[in-house]
C-alpha cells in the first residue's frame, strides 16, 4: 500500500560507497538527499536512474537532482534533493564533487501485490507461499484440483518451478526450450498453450486470491536443446573459450577410465566397479597419477617449445649488420621503456601443446652476447635455454598444484555419490553413472583420447564441446568461473550438473545477439502471465544479465515479485544481489536451524522491531536494512525434515516459521508428511488432488491428511498478524524445545503468542521430560486462537505409492480453534497473579504440550490497562494521528488535560522556557533542587526536557520531581503530572513507548513555542539556525536570586515576581550564563566579556531586544573607573579588572541601536548607577539615574583622562594567585595614536586572562599572556565606537562631540571624528608587519617572525608578544574594517586559515611558536613552566569564539577581493560550520564547547556549552 506522508532521509558522506548497504523504501514514501558534515559547503550534484515522472526507466540513463533549500542560503543543514517514488525496482544514486565521483549506492522499492477481482493489497508480510514440482501437477486439465489443496489450506501465493519443456534429465531445471510449455501438460484432445496457464494464473488471482510466480533459469540450459546445436557459441565452447582445452583433455582421460573401470579393466589395478572402501579410493588414485596424468601430460599446454625458442633468438641475434644497428636501438628502448620488464611465458591464445612464446625483444635485451663470436653468441643462447627451462619447470610445478587439487575434488565426490550415509549411494561405475560427472558436452563417437584430443583444434568440431554448469564451493560469486583466469574446471572444483551448458552472455547483447534475444523473449512471457519470478542459481547469473533481463520483465510489469536464494553466505555479498536486482525477497530457510533456538533466532532476525518499541516520526533517517525475508520452513531443493528430524516437529516448525514478521513459505509434500525429499530430477509421480470426502482414495488429500488441517488454521494467522499491525516480535526460549513467539500490535496493544513444542528428535526414540515449565504471559487471554498436537492414528504403514506423491498416513493433526482457555485440552489451570502495580500476568500451567504440539493465545492488556492505554493514546493525538488507532475517549481525566498542550506551552515565556527545556544542577541546586540521576546510567545534563535527551533510558516516573515554581510553569507541571498518571496504569513493558511519546511530543511543542517567539531570522531559518538559536534559552534565565543589579525604578518593562519569603515585588531580568556547567550560577554566573560578547548573537540577533535592552543597562549601571566589571558579582562583588569588558559592551551598545526597532532610544533610557562615584559605596536603585548616553560618554571621557587605580580588598582574598602589583590597574589612550592602552606585566586585563597557578614551575602570578600595551582587538573595538559616536553627533542623536583633555594647564576637547582619524591614520603603519624586512614602522625587526600578518598588541612590555600571531585580530576587522586594507588583510586571513584554523576553534597561538602548547591540562602540575595549572590555556588551546569573527572577516573581505573569491569563502565556511552542525547535533548538552584541545580533540577542562561559543556562529550564519 502506498505509505503517504513518509519523509526518508538519506545523508551523503564523502566518498561514501554504499554498493553494499541495503536502503528499503515503499512507493508514496519521499526520500531526501542531504549532505552530510563532510560535504557541506561543497558543490555537491547528485544523479540518479529513478526516472523523471512520465519517463521509462533505463538503468544507464542518470539524470541530475534539483536542490531545494528551504530556508535560503545561510548554511547548508537542510538543503536537499529529493525523489517521490512510485516504481517499485532498484535505483542507483551517485553524488559528484565537481566533476569527479566521491560516493553513492542503490535504494530499492518494494513492489505493491494485489489479489482479488478488487485488486486489493496483499503486504509483503502476508505472503503464505507453497512451492510446486510443475511436472509433479499432471496434465494441465488436472492442475486445479492439485493446486486447490493450496487454496484450502490458506497459501495465497503458488511458486511453480519451471513450465518449460525439460531436457533429456527431466531435472525441473534443465530446460530444453525456454520458450515452448511443457508437452507433457497437454492432453491427447487439448494442447496447453501459455494463454491457458495465464488464463489460470488470472483466475487464481481474481477468484482465489492467490498470485502465483514462476523460476526464470539465466544460467544454464539443457545440454540436448535444439537452439543450443543451431547456436553453439551460446555456450563456453573449446573455439570460443580455448583456455577450457587442457579441462577437456582431462575429462576425456576421466570419461576414458570410467569406461574401463565399468567393464573391468581395473580390477587387477585394485578398482573394481562397485567402490565400497578407502583401498578402492586409493587406487584410484593411484592410476590418475601413474597412468593418466603423465599420459595427457597437461603441463604441455602451457610451456614453450624450448629448441624452437633457441633457434629463433639464435636467428635474431646473428641477423645482418644493418639490422643490428636497428636491434641495438631497440634493445636501447626496450630496456629503456621498462628496465623492470623480465622474460615471461607468454600463454599461447589457441592453447595449443608447446604452443606458448616468450617476449624476443626482451629476451634479447636481457640475453647480451659480450661479442660477435659464434662462441659468445651460443654461450648466450645456453643462457637463454636455461632461462625457458626453469620457465617452463615453473609451468609444470603449477599444473602439478592443480592436478593435486583435481585428485582431492574427484575423489571426494566418488565419496559423497557412492560411500557416504548422506550421499545418493549410486552403485556400481557404470556409463550412466559414471566414475564423476562430465564436465563437458562431446556429442560424438567415443575414439582414443589422442583421437578425440586433434578434435580440439577443429573449430567445426570443437564449437560443440560445451562446458557444463553447476557450482563451485567457498566461491566468489561475482566472478564467472568459466571465463579465462579461473582454473575450476582444471582443478574439478565444479560441483557439476552434467544436463546442463553454462551460457556465455559475453558482457553485452552485441557479444551473442541470439542468446540475449531469445531469454529476453523468455523473460516476456514469464512475465506477462506470471506475478513474480525466482531466480533460480541467483548467485552464479551474471549480474548485468539479470539486470537486462529483470528490466525487460519489469517493463511489462512494474510490481513484479521478485524472490531470489543467495549462497553467498556473507550479507554484505547478498545486498550486491538485492541492490543490482532488486531482489523483493530473499529465501531463508529454517531447515539451516540445527536446533530450537536457532529456529527462534531465525524468526527475530528476519523482520518485526522489538516489542514496545519507540514510535518513529515520519520525517526520519533512511537507515540500512536487511533483505525482506521470505521465510520457509522447508525449499524443494533441500532433504526431507522428517528425515533429518522427526513427522513431529512439522507442525511446530510450521508454526514457529509462520510467526515471523516477513513472507512465508513451504514446499508441497511437507504438509502432507512426505517422508522423503520429491527430487527435482527423478519425481515423476503427481500430486493429491482435493476431496472433501471422509474416505479418500489414493492420490487424494483433505484435511485428515497430515498437518493440512493445522496449516490452514496458521496461515490465516500468518495473514492476519502481517494485515493487521502486529509488526513487533518477541522471542523466547521457554526450554531446550518450547519456543513462544510474541507478535504485538503497537496501536491496539493487543499479542498472538504462539507457543511451540518443537521435536527435532524423534519422541519415540528420544526422551522428552513430561515436566514442562510454567509460563508467564502478560495481560489478559481472550481465547485460544488454536492449539493442535500432531498424533499417530490407526493407519498402515507408509507404502510408497506408485502413482501419486503420498505421505505418513499414520500421523494426523488434532485441532481446535478459538476456545477458551477452560477447554484447553494442552492446558492444565490458568491462574491470573499480579507481577507489579499494574502488571497482570496469566500463569499457564500446560498438561499436554508434547512434542510437535503448538498452542496459540490471543492476549490483551488487562482492562484497566486497556483502557489507561486508549486515554493516553486519545490525549496524544495532539502530538501525532499516528495515536488515532486504538484511542479512546476519555471522560474522567483531570481537568487540565482538556486543554492542549500547545495552548499551556504558548503562555511561557523564552525565559520560562529555560527552566521547562534546561537548567543545569548548579542552577537547580540555588533551587534546592538538582537533576535527575538514572540508576546504572548518569546524572542528567539538565533538569529540564533536555535533560532526558529523549534516547536514553529513562522511564521512572516520580511526580514529586515536577516542581516548577510560576503559576505558568506549574501548569506543565501539572500537566506532566496528570499524563504521567496513565503510565502507572499500563505494564511496564509500554511504559518507555509512552513515556516517550509524551516527553517528545511536549519538548517539541515547547521548541515551536520558543522559536515562534524569536526574530524572523530564527523562525525562518535552517534547522542549525533554529538549534543554535536555542542556545539563547539555554544560557539566559532567571535564578532563585538576581545575578543582574536592580534597574532604575522609572523604567517600563522591567520583569518582576514576588519574593518567596518577604512576599514584596522584586525584579527578576534575564541574566546571561558564560558557560554551562561552571559559570551557571551565583556570582560566577555573570561576566562582563562574556555576556557582551554572546549578546548580539544570542539576544539580538534572536529578537530577544528587551531583555537585552535590560542587560546593557544593568551593567551600565555598576560602571566605576570608567570601566565595566569582569566579574559582575550582582554588581555589589564585582571586580573591575579586566580592560576590554567596557569595549565589548559599547559595541553591544551599537549593535542595539543598529539591529533593534527605534534602538536608538535606549541612550535616553535611565541607569542607575550604582556607584555615582568610584568611591561610592554601593548605592540602591533610582538614587542616582542619569541616561545612558551619559554613561557612555563618562566611559570615554575617563579613557582619555587615563584609568589608574588598585582594585578594593587587594590582596588573596580576591584573587590568591595574583602578586601585589597585578591589582594596579591602569587605561588610557596614546594621545599621538589614538590607541587604547593599558596594563602590566603582572595583570591580564584581556580575554587571554589566564594567571600562573603553580608553585612548583614557579609561574604563580605571572600572567601566561597579559597582553599589555594596546591590544589589537580592543583598539578595533574603541576605533568601531568612537566611529560610531561621530556619526550619532552628526545625527543630533549623541549630544558630545568629544572628549575633554587638560594640556599645557588648558582644556582641550578631542572630537571623536580627530580621534577616529587618529586610530585610522596609525594603525595598519604600526600593526601590520610588512613584508618589506625594511619597514622604517617597524621598531624590532629582529623580533619578526611572520610576515604579512597583523601584531597582537602595539607596545608590549615584552616586545616579542607584540609579534606572535594569534586569532585576535579577526575581530577587529570584523568591528572596524575600515582600519583594513582589502589585499593586506586577506593575506593575514590567509595565513591565520592556514596557521590557526582547527576543526571547530581557532588555534590561540601560532604552533611554529616557541610556547605553542595544544593540549590544555589545570589538573597537571609539573616542573614545566609553560604547561603547569594550565598555563597554556590560550596558548595554543583552539578556542571556540575567534572562529566567528575569523569566518566573518573572511566573508567580509572576500566580498571587496571579487566574486570568485567570495564564492569559494561562502563555501569554506559552510563546510567549516557543519562540524560545529555535527558537534551540536551530538553534544549531550546541545551546546558547543569553550575550547579544545588541539586539532579538535575534547578537552575535559572546557564548559561544555559556551554562550560566546554558539553565538559567534549563529552570527556566521546571520552574515551568510
Amino acid at each position: 500500500m502506498p505509505s503517504a506522508g513518509q519523509t526518508r532521509l538519506l545523508h551523503l558522506g564523502e566518498m561514501e560507497k554504499l554498493d553494499k548497504t541495503l536502503f528499503r523504501l515503499e512507493q508514496g514514501f519521499e526520500l531526501q538527499f542531504r549532505l552530510g558534515p563532510t560535504l557541506q559547503g561543497k558543490h555537491v550534484t547528485v544523479c540518479t536512474n529513478y526516472p523523471a515522472s512520465g519517463e521509462v526507466f533505463d538503468r544507464r540513463k542518470f539524470r541530475t537532482l534539483l536542490w531545494h533549500n528551504p530556508t535560503g542560503k545561510e548554511d547548508d543543514s537542510d538543503k536537499y534533493c529529493k525523489l517521490d517514488l512510485q516504481i517499485s525496482g532498484s535505483y542507483q544514486y551517485y553524488f559528484s564533487l565537481g566533476n569527479e565521483k566521491s560516493g553513492g549506492g542503490y535504494i530499492v522499492v518494494d513492489p505493491i501485490l494485489r489479489v482479488g477481482a478488487d485488486n486489493h493489497v496483499l503486504p509483503l508480510d502476508c505472503v503464505t507461499l507453497q512451492t510446486f514440482l510443475a511436472k509433479c501437477l499432471g496434465p494441465f486439465h488436472e492442475w486445479e484440483d492439485r493446486l486447490k489443496v493450496a487454496k484450502e489450506t490458506g497459501y495465497n501465493m503458488i511458486h511453480f518451478t519451471p513450465l518449460q519443456k525439460l531436457g533429456l534429465s527431466r531435472s525441473c531445471y534443465s530446460l530444453a526450450d525456454q520458450l515452448e510449455v511443457n508437452t507433457e501438460f497437454s492432453s491427447h484432445n487439448k494442447k496447453c498453450t501459455w494463454s491457458d496457464i495465464g488464463a489460470l494464473v488470472e483466475k487464481m488471482k481474481n477468484e482465489w486470491n492467490m498470485l502465483c510466480i514462476t523460476d526464470v533459469v539465466y544460467n544454464h540450459t539443457a545440454a540436448n536443446s535444439e537452439w543450443l546445436r543451431m547456436h553453439p557459441e551460446c555456450g563456453y565452447n573449446l573455439v570460443n573459450s580455448p583456455h577450457l582445452k587442457p579441462a577437456w583433455v582431462l575429462d576425456r582421460a576421466l570419461w576414458h577410465l570410467t569406461c574401463m573401470v565399468a567393464e573391468g579393466k581395473y580390477i587387477d589395478k585394485g578398482v573394481p566397479p562397485l567402490i565400497e572402501n578407502d583401498h578402492h579410493l586409493n587406487c584410484i588414485r593411484k592410476i590418475i597419477w601413474e597412468d593418466i596424468y603423465p599420459k595427457i601430460k597437461l603441463w604441455e599446454f602451457f610451456q614453450v617449445d624450448v629448441n624452437k625458442a633457441v633457434q629463433q633468438f639464435k636467428t635474431l641475434l646473428t641477423q645482418g649488420k644493418a639490422k643490428e644497428k636497428n636491434l641495438v636501438e631497440k634493445r636501447k628502448n626496450t630496456t629503456k621503456s621498462d628496465p623492470n620488464q623480465h622474460l615471461q611465458i607468454v600463454q599461447d591464445p589457441n592453447y595449443k601443446r608447446l604452443g606458448c612464446t616468450v617476449d624476443m625483444d626482451i629476451a634479447l635485451a636481457t640475453f647480451i652476447p659480450h661479442s660477435n663470436g659464434p662462441a659468445a653468441i651460443e654461450e648466450c643462447c645456453n643462457w637463454f635455454r636455461k632461462r625457458i627451462e626453469e620457465l617452463n619447470a615453473e609451468q609444470y610445478r603449477q599444473t602439478n598444484h592443480h592436478q593435486e587439487q583435481a585428485v582431492n575434488c574427484l575423489v571426494g565426490s566418488v565419496v559423497y555419490e557412492r560411500l557416504a550415509g548422506h550421499g545418493p549411494k549410486l552403485g556400481p561405475i557404470t556409463r550412466k553413472y559414471p566414475l564423476v560427472t562430465r564436465y563437458f558436452t562431446y556429442p560424438f563417437k567415443d575414439l582414443t583420447v589422442e583421437e578425440e584430443e586433434t578434435m580440439i583444434h577443429q573449430p567445426d568440431k570443437a564449437c560443440y564441446f560445451m562446458a557444463h554448469n553447476g557450482w563451485v564451493m567457498g566461491d566468489d560469486p561475482l566472478k564467472n568461473f568459466a571465463e579465462p583466469g579461473s582454473n575450476v574446471y582444471l582443478r574439478r572444483e565444479l560441483i557439476c550438473w552434467g544436463d546442463s551448458v553454462k551460457l556465455r552472455y559475453g558482457e553485452k547483447p552485441e557479444d551473442c545477439p541470439y542468446l540475449w534475444a531469445h531469454m529476453k523473449k523468455y523473460t516476456e512471457i514469464t512475465a506477462k502471465y506470471f506475478h513474480g519470478v525466482r531466480l533460480d542459481n541467483c548467485h552464479s547469473t551474471p549480474i548485468h544479465v539479470a539486470e537486462y533481463m529483470l528490466d525487460t520483465a519489469r517493463k511489462l510489469r512494474a510490481d513484479l515479485y521478485i524472490v531470489a536464494e543467495l549462497f553467498t553466505g556473507n550479507e554484505e555479498l547478498d545486498n550486491i544481489f538485492v541492490n543490482s536486482l532488486g531482489i523483493t525477497s530473499l529465501i531463508r530457510e529454517a531447515m539451516t536451524a540445527y536446533n530450537s533456538h536457532e529456529e527462534g533466532r531465525l524468526v527475530y532476525r528476519f523482520g518485526g522491531e522489538p516489542v514496545g518499541s519507540f514510535v518513529q516520526p515520519r520525517l526520519r533517517p533512511l537507515m540500512p536494512a536487511i533483505a525482506h525475508a521470505l521465510f520457509m520452513d522447508i525449499t524443494h531443493d533441500n532433504e526431507c525434515p522428517i528425515q533429518h528430524r522427526s513427522a513431529y516437529d512439522a507442525l511446530p516448525s510450521a508454526m514457529i516459521v509462520s510467526m515471523a514478521c516477513c513472507a512465508t513459505g513451504s514446499t508441497k509434500g511437507y504438509d502432507e508428511l512426505v517422508p522423503h525429499q520429491i527430487s527435482v530430477v527423478s519425481e515423476e509421480r503427481f500430486y493429491s488432488k482435493w476431496n472433501t470426502a471422509a474416505h479418500l482414495t489414493s492420490g487424494e488429500a483433505n484435511f485428515q491428511t497430515g498437518i493440512l488441517a493445522g496449516r490452514l488454521a496458521i496461515n490465516r494467522l500468518h495473514q492476519e498478524l502481517g494485515a493487521k499491525g502486529f509488526n513487533q516480535v518477541y522471542v523466547d526460549q521457554v526450554d531446550e524445545d518450547i519456543v513462544a513467539v510474541t507478535r504485538h500490535c503497537p496501536n491496539t496493544h493487543q499479542s498472538v503468542v504462539a507457543v511451540s513444542r518443537t521435536a527435532f528428535r524423534d519422541p519415540k526414540t528420544s526422551f522428552y521430560s513430561k515436566e514442562v515449565p510454567e509460563m508467564c504471559i502478560p495481560g489478559k487471554i481472550e481465547e485460544v486462537v488454536l492449539e493442535a498436537r500432531t498424533i499417530e492414528r490407526n493407519a498402515g504403514p507408509y507404502k510408497k505409492d506408485e502413482h501419486f506423491i503420498n505421505g505418513l498416513p499414520n500421523f494426523t493433526v488434532e485441532l481446535r480453534e478459538h476456545i477458551q482457555v477452560i477447554n484447553s485440552k494442552i492446558i492444565k489451570q490458568a491462574g491470573t497473579a499480579m507481577k507489579g502495580p499494574n502488571e497482570f500476568v496469566q500463569e499457564i500451567e500446560f498438561e499436554n504440550l508434547t512434542p510437535g504440539s503448538v498452542i496459540v493465545f490471543r492476549v490483551s492488556l488487562d482492562p484497566k490497562a486497556q483502557e489507561a492505554v486508549g486515554v493516553l493514546r486519545n490525549h496524544l493525538i495532539q502530538f501525532s494521528p499516528h495515536f488515532k488507532s486504538g484511542s479512546l475517549p476519555d471522560d474522567h481525566s483531570a481537568p487540565i488535560l482538556t486543554t492542549l498542550f500547545s495552548s499551556i506551552a504558548s503562555k511561557l515565556t523564552l525565559a520560562d522556557l529555560n527552566q521547562v527545556l534546561y537548567r543545569c544542577e548548579a542552577e537547580e541546586q540555588e533551587d534546592g533542587g538538582g537533576c535527575y540521576n538514572i540508576p546504572n546510567w548518569s546524572p542528567l545534563k539538565y533538569a529540564g526536557l533536555q535533560g532526558s535527551n529523549l534516547s536514553i533510558p529513562f522511564f521512572s516516573v516520580e511526580e514529586n520531581k515536577i516542581v516548577f515554581q510560576s503559576q505558568t510553569l506549574s501548569t506543565v507541571g501539572k500537566w506532566l503530572k496528570a499524563m504521567f498518571v496513565y503510565l502507572k496504569r499500563i505494564p511496564r513493558y509500554l511504559i518507555p513507548c509512552y513515556f516517550d511519546a509524551i516527553l517528545v511530543g511536549a519538548y517539541t511543542t515547547l521548541l515551536d513555542v520558543a522559536w515562534h517567539q524569536m526574530s524572523s531570522f530564527v523562525q525562518n531559518g535552517s534547522t542549525f539556525v533554529k538549534h543554535l538559536s536555542l542556545g539563547s534559552v539555554q544560557m539566559c534565565g532567571i535564578g532563585k536570586y538576581s545575578c543582574l543589579p536592580d534597574l532604575s525604578p522609572s523604567l517600563h518593562d522591567v520583569p518582576w515576581r514576588l519574593n518567596e519569603i518577604t512576599n514584596e515585588k522584586e525584579q527578576c531580568c534575564v541574566s546571561l550564563a558564560a558557560g554551562l556547567p561552571h559559570f551557571s550560577s551565583g556570582i560566577f554566573r555573570s561576566w562582563g566579556r562574556d555576556t557582551f560578547i554572546a549578546l548580539r548573537g544570542l539576544m539580538l540577533i534572536t529578537g530577544r531586544y528587551l531583555e537585552a535592552r535590560n542587560i546593557i543597562l544593568a551593567f551600565a549601571g555598576t560602571l566605576r573607573h570608567g570601566l565595566i566589571p569582569n566579574l559582575l558579582g550582582q554588581g555589589t562583588h564585582a571586580r573591575f579588572n579586566c580592560r576590554d569588558a567596557v569595549w565589548w559592551w559599547l559595541q553591544c551598545i551599537q549593535d542595539y541601536c543598529k539591529i533593534v526597532p527605534n534602538g536608538l532610544d535606549i541612550l535616553r533610557c535611565p541607569v542607575s548607577r550604582m556607584y555615582p562615584r568610584d568611591d561610592s559605596s554601593p548605592q540602591p536603585a533610582g538614587t542616582m539615574d542619569q541616561p545612558l548616553y551619559e554613561v557612555i560618554q563618562e566611559a570615554m571621557q575617563r579613557h582619555m583622562e587615563g584609568i589608574n587605580f588598585r582594585e578594593r580588598n587587594a590582596g588573596p582574598q580576591i584573587d590568591q594567585n595574583m602578586r601585589d602589583e597585578g591589582f594596579n590597574v591602569t587605561a588610557g589612550v596614546d594621545h599621538a595614536t589614538g590607541f587604547v592602552f593599558g596594563g602590566n606585566r603582572f595583570n591580564c586585563g584581556t580575554w587571554m586572562d589566564k594567571m600562573g597557578e603553580s608553585d612548583r614551575a614557579r609561574n604563580r602570578g605571572i600572567p601566561a599572556t597579559p597582553r599589555d600595551g594596546s591590544a589589537v582587538e580592543i583598539v578595533g573595538l574603541c576605533k568601531s565606537t568612537v566611529h560610531w559616536l561621530q556619526d550619532l553627533f552628526k545625527q543630533n542623536v549623541f549630544p558630545y562631540p568629544g572628549v575633554t583633555i587638560k594640556r599645557h594647564g588648558k582644556q582641550e576637547t578631542i572630537t571623536y571624528d580627530e580621534w577616529n582619524r587618529k586610530i585610522q591614520g596609525h594603525f595598519e603603519r604600526l600593526f601590520f608587519v610588512s613584508e618589506n624586512p625594511a619597514d622604517p614602522n617597524e621598531k624590532h625587526p629582529k623580533l619578526v617572525h611572520k610576515r604579512g600578518i597583523y601584531k597582537d598588541s602595539y607596545g608590549a612590555s615584552s616586545p616579542w608578544c607584540d609579534y606572535q600571531l594569534r586569532p585576535n585580530f579577526t575581530i577587529a576587522m570584523v568591528v572596524a574594517p575600515e582600519l583594513f586594507t582589502p589585499q593586506k588583510a586577506w593575506k593575514a586571513l590567509q595565513i591565520a586559515e592556514e596557521k590557526l584554523l582547527g576543526p571547530l576553534g581557532m588555534k590561540t597561538l601560532d604552533p611554529d611558536d616557541m610556547v605553542y602548547c595544544g593540549i590544555y591540562d589545570n589538573a597537571l602540575d609539573n616542573d614545566n613552566y609553560n604547561v603547569a595549572k594550565g598555563f597554556n590555556y590560550h596558548q595554543g588551546p583552539e578556542w571556540l569564539w575567534p572562529i566567528g569573527y575569523f569566518l566573518r572577516a573572511k566573508l567580509y573581505f572576500s566580498k571587496l577581493i571579487g566574486p570568485e573569491i567570495y564564492a569559494k569563502t561562502v563555501l569554506l565556511i559552510k563546510n567549516v560550520l557543519s562540524r560545529h552542525y555535527v558537534h551540536l547535533e551530538r553534544s549531550s548538552w546541545k551546546g558547543l564547547p569553550e575550547l579544545t584541545n588541539e586539532n579538535g580533540q575534547y578537552c575535559p577542562f572546557s564548559c561544555e556549552s559556551q554562550a560566546w561559543s554558539l553565538a559567534v556562529i549563529l552570527e556566521v550564519l546571520h552574515d551568510l
